[in-house]
């Protein structure tokens, strides 16, 4: 079996710089808008599913919390640890179960769902954070405002990061994103892509729904106002599970 696209993109330096504006304050942005929505007092237990290299587990930490992040690359993991001490990382696929009744609040941020072909999974996926959480500890989901999306697809793009060169080419195909990327580098050139199923609100509310959580409200991020499908960047779903 080869290896999927996300499975070989994440582990890149490449991906590191096209993705790297992504930075510590927007990490903190979140990581604070969501403390403070949710109440959470320090100590507080957090699991970061799709943590990457530890961005959004560091802020956490920063704020007294209980961090563990888990991902599917072991060179994210590697990297999370040696630059967030304090907090726990594993290599793990999050369609499986990974705690039960085990966290304060579980996390996925960055649009971490919708890259297979099966639906199915990102179901396994949202059943895996609701298990993982105790008793009323609350369920954030961050996915990308689909409508937005597609009204402002920019089809091509080339961007330039220190010594790298990206060429962005975006389609949609079969209700998915697709991003084809084309990288030159020191005379060599290599090519990845993304694939991100367009999942709509209605479609996330019921996964999250079928796994067992109720949903507590819709918002942008951040910073946390109500979500709006025409102007939203983000659509972020907060979800309980049941006492």
């Amino acid at each position: 079996m080869g290896t999927s696209w996300y499975e070989e993109w994440f582990c890149t330096e490449e991906y590191t710089l096209l993705y790297g504006h992504r930075d510590e304050t927007e990490a903190r942005s979140w990581a604070r808008s969501i403390v403070e929505r949710a109440q959470l007092a320090p100590g507080a237990r957090v699991l970061d599913m799709a943590c990457g290299r530890g961005r959004h587990a560091r802020a956490f930490r920063d704020l007294g919390l209980n961090v563990h992040g888990v991902d599917l690359s072991q060179r994210s993991i590697e990297e999370a640890r040696a630059k967030v001490p304090g907090a726990t990382f594993d290599v793990h696929d999050m369609r499986e179960v990974f705690a039960i009744e085990a966290f304060d609040l579980v996390v996925c941020l960055f649009s971490s769902l919708g890259y297979t072909d099966d639906p199915a999974d990102d179901e396994a996926i949202m059943r895996t954070a609701i298990t993982a959480l105790k008793p009323g500890g609350l369920f954030v989901l961050d996915f990308m405002n689909t409508i937005k999306v597609q009204q402002e697809l920019v089809p091509e793009e080339n961007v330039v990061r220190a010594d790298t060169d990206f060429a962005l080419r975006r389609s949609i195909v079969d209700g998915r994103i697709v991003k084809e990327i084309v990288v030159q580098r020191a005379g060599r050139e290599r090519r990845f892509e993304e694939h991100v199923r367009l999942y709509r609100r209605e479609d996330l509310v019921s996964m999250v729904l079928r796994s067992g959580a109720n949903l507590e409200g819709l918002t942008d991020g951040p910073p946390m106002t109500p979500f709006d499908p025409l102007r939203s960047d983000r659509c972020v779903l907060w979800a309980r599970k049941p006492e």
